[in-house]
């Protein structure tokens, strides 16, 4: 007899809906990344209740609040909203939303991944690729919809910054330290992959800026420069679907996670723990919770620069994707400590290859219909920052071999990087026209030389 008695809804021909090899196919790097964070939770007293819609409620509680080791971060989402209802401190109400933020993100990964059991690997798998980052995206939204475009571009770059530095990095170097006496290898071909979109990004962000300050006059390439970074947004968002339909169909075995004997503790099967209709409610009261922290992060992120003394630029180059994406970073690097690289690489490469390509062009997009002019022009700190970034990073993952020294030299660029932004103090009062004031004497000493 098992350890509790399945529900209907569980059920597929009266056998537990179980993980199948063939739903394994569409388990990403990104969803195993997170198992490593969850835990299980005794249902037998639960499961008692004589009241089959009461035992179903708390059975979804329990499986969706308590299922994860992140749980005692849930009580800061209760708590940013009161703040924010009886005018607490704007600061506090930054760092309480944040950390409410972080086990949102895992959750919709957790439900992503049930959902998947109904429909399908495919499925499962566009799921985990489109609400993989929905938390930069939802943040990403509503900072444009307050016209603060300069903490859209800030905070999408630090996720890839933060990505390929800081996640990388540490599961490098941590992953080194603890296998000290193993040789680490991993599949470099998924690297490559991630590698050639990472730069195809990077073209599209150069570009831009590079025609912006190419003509004698600022004002006269302002035009331009908007027209060709949507037209080169249009561009990467087709890159991107044909890199979903790579990933998913054509060269799906380059983006497999090997997770053999992760399933539990006793290596079972694993099995779905909410149903359809429940996953689908979840996700969309989820995304929900999202919005409004995100929205109270983008209202208040300039009151806790303010009173923390640091600049705009900082908080959301470095503290937004370091906090709100902890609980993906944590799970990188436990897999790194397994010897397990090439989860951990698929989490660091594929959420910046999304950022990239995905998230950034569809917020260029997105402000062109809501009539904002945003353009791929990240300045020359910014973008210099990020191709040296993507650089470092595909000179690290060359040889398809890894150690701790290649892990500690990208955390030490981050380390570096995140100096730079600390120390610099951008003017931040106009958030539509972030301007970089150091490259313009230069470039028109230039043209009257």
């Amino acid at each position: 007899m098992g350890s509790h008695q399945q529900e209907p809804w569980l059920l597929e021909n009266g056998k537990p809906r179980v993980l199948t090899k063939e739903n394994r196919h569409g388990r990403s790097a990104h969803s195993m990344s997170s198992t490593s964070l969850r835990k299980k939770s005794s249902r037998t007293l639960v499961s008692k209740l004589p009241c089959a819609t009461l035992r179903s409620i708390l059975l979804n509680l329990q499986e969706v609040i308590l299922g994860t080791k992140l749980s005692i971060l849930i009580p800061a989402i209760p708590a940013a909203i009161i703040a924010e209802c009886y005018g607490f401190g704007r600061p506090w109400i930054f760092i309480l939303s944040l950390l409410g933020l972080t086990p949102l993100a895992e959750r919709v990964s957790f439900i992503t991944e049930q959902v998947a059991f109904y429909t399908g690997p495919t499925v499962g798998g566009l799921l985990n690729a489109t609400c993989g980052n929905v938390t930069e995206l939802i943040i990403a939204i509503f900072a444009l919809s307050s016209n603060k475009i300069a903490v859209v571009k800030y905070s999408l770059l630090g996720s890839i910054l933060s990505n390929l530095l800081l996640v990388l990095g540490t599961s490098l170097l941590c992953g080194g330290i603890a296998n000290l006496k193993v040789e680490q290898k991993y599949d470099r071909r998924q690297a490559d992959v991630n590698s050639l979109m990472l730069l195809l990004g990077l073209l599209c962000y150069l570009l831009p800026m590079l025609f912006k300050y190419s003509g004698a006059s600022a004002a006269l390439t302002v035009d331009p420069s908007l027209h060709l970074s949507r037209a080169s947004s249009i561009v990467m968002l087709i890159a991107y679907v044909v890199y979903i339909v790579f990933q998913l169909w054509t060269h799906r075995q380059l983006f497999e996670a090997e997770d053999e004997g992760e399933d539990g503790e006793d290596g079972e099967e694993e099995q779905a723990v909410i149903g359809l209709w429940s996953g689908i409610a979840w996700l969309v009261g989820m995304t929900v919770f999202i919005a409004v922290l995100s929205e109270y992060v983008v209202d208040t992120i300039e009151d806790a620069s303010d009173s923390w003394g640091l600049s705009v630029s900082f908080l959301s180059i470095i503290l937004l994707p370091i906090v709100g994406n902890a609980a993906e970073h944590a799970g990188a690097i436990i897999f790194a400590f397994k010897n397990k690289l090439d989860i951990s690489l698929g989490v660091a490469l594929g959420s910046a290859t999304q950022i990239a390509m995905f998230v950034v062009p569809l917020c260029v997009i997105v402000a062109w219909i809501m009539g904002i002019d945003m353009d791929l022009n990240f300045n020359l700190l910014e973008t210099g920052s990020l191709a040296l970034a993507i650089i470092v990073t595909g000179f690290t993952l060359q040889d398809g071999t890894s150690h701790y020294m290649k892990g500690l030299v990208l955390l030490l660029c981050y380390i570096v990087i995140g100096a730079c932004f600390f120390v610099q103090r951008t003017p931040f009062n106009n958030q539509a026209d972030v301007t970089n004031i150091t490259l313009k004497p230069a470039t028109n000493a230039v043209l009257s030389a």
